[in-house]
C-alpha cells in the first residue's frame, strides 16, 4: 500500500528529513504588517525576529482553511492509496478541525491531532512515517499515532517573555518581574495545553543544564531511541551547556537537532529551547 504522509508546517523537521522521507507540508500563513507569507517558504524566523527588533508589531498566523486542505488532499488521494495528515495540536489551531472537515470528502485519508506543536508534532510525524511502512490498514496506523501522540513529552525555556507579553499571553508586568528576576520559565506542553510548570534562575546556560537533567535525568519512563533538541537563535555556551547535559543525562541513539520555525518564534522569540521526546 503506497501511503503519503501530510503535516502542517508547524512539526519543525529538518529540510533534509522532510525531503528524505518525502513529506508533503501545509505551509500555514504568517502575518506581518497585514502581508500574507508562507511559513517556511517566503518567510523565515529570522525575518520575524529582525522585524521586531527593529520595532515592529508581532507577526500572527493563520491556519490551513478548508478549502487550501481539499485542494491538498484531493489531489494526493488521487496518486496514493492512503493519506496520513499530521496537524498542529487541536489546542493552538484550527488546522486539526479544518482538516478533518476536509477529510470528510476522502475516504482513504485519516487526520490525526497531534496534541502538540513544533518537533512534539514532529515527533508523531517521523512514527507516522515508520508505520507507513510496516502497516496496510489505514484505522490501524491512526490508532496507533493516537496513541504515540499522547505519550509524547514536548517542554521549552524561554530567554525572554517580551514577545509573551506584547503577544498579551503573560502581562508587561509579570514580564518585568521575571526578566528583573532573572527568572526563566520552562513550558511544558500537557493534554494539548501550554502552562508554566517551573521557573529557572541564573545565567541562562546554567537554566538549561539544569532544565534538561530535570527532563532527562534517573528517569526509566523514556524510549531512548531519539530527542529533539530545538531551538530559536541561542548563544553558543548555551547551546554547548545543553549538548552537555543531553550527552551526560539522555543516552539517546539518535538527538536531532533543529532550529524551530515561524510559529514558535512568532510567540516565543528568540532564546527559546527545548528537548523533546516520547515516554514508553
Amino acid at each position: 500500500m503506497n501511503i503519503k504522509i501530510t503535516s502542517d508546517s508547524t512539526c519543525d523537521l529538518s529540510p533534509a528529513q522532510i525531503a528524505e522521507l518525502n513529506i508533503t507540508l501545509a505551509r500555514l500563513t504568517i502575518v506581518k504588517n497585514d502581508e500574507s507569507f508562507l511559513d517556511g517558504e517566503t518567510i523565515f524566523p529570522a525575518d520575524i525576529f529582525a522585524h521586531v527588533a527593529a520595532g515592529g508589531n508581532l507577526c500572527s498566523t493563520t491556519a490551513f482553511n478548508v478549502g487550501e486542505y481539499d485542494e491538498l488532499f484531493g489531489k494526493l488521494s488521487k496518486e496514493y492509496d492512503g493519506i496520513i495528515h499530521i496537524s498542529l495540536g487541536s489546542g493552538f489551531s484550527s488546522s486539526y478541525q479544518n482538516a478533518c472537515l476536509a477529510a470528510e470528502d476522502y475516504p482513504n485519508v485519516r487526520v490525526i491531532d497531534s496534541m502538540n506543536l513544533s518537533t512534539g508534532q514532529g515527533h508523531v510525524v517521523l512514527e507516522a512515517c515508520r508505520l507507513a511502512k510496516q502497516l496496510e490498514d489505514l484505522d490501524q496506523i491512526a490508532e496507533q499515532l493516537r496513541d504515540y501522540a499522547s505519550r509524547v513529552e514536548a517542554s521549552f525555556v524561554l530567554d525572554q517573555l517580551k514577545y509573551m507579553a506584547k503577544g498579551g499571553r503573560c502581562s508587561s508586568v509579570a514580564a518585568l518581574g521575571a526578566n528583573l528576576l532573572g527568572l526563566k520559565p520552562c513550558i511544558e506542553v500537557k493534554n494539548g495545553k501550554m502552562g508554566v510548570v517551573k521557573k529557572y534562575r541564573g545565567s541562562y546556560a546554567k537554566c538549561l543544564a539544569n532544565y534538561v537533567k530535570d527532563r532527562l535525568a534517573d528517569r526509566d519512563d523514556i524510549i531512548r531511541n531519539e530527542l529533539f533538541l530545538t531551538y530559536t537563535p541561542v548563544d553558543e555556551d548555551c547551546l554547548a551547556a545543553v549538548k552537555a547535559a543531553i550527552a551526560e543525562h539522555g543516552h539517546f541513539e539518535t538527538v536531532y537537532e533543529t532550529t524551530a520555525g515561524c510559529t514558535v518564534s512568532c510567540h516565543c522569540g528568540p532564546g527559546t529551547l527545548g528537548v523533546l521526546f516520547v515516554r514508553k
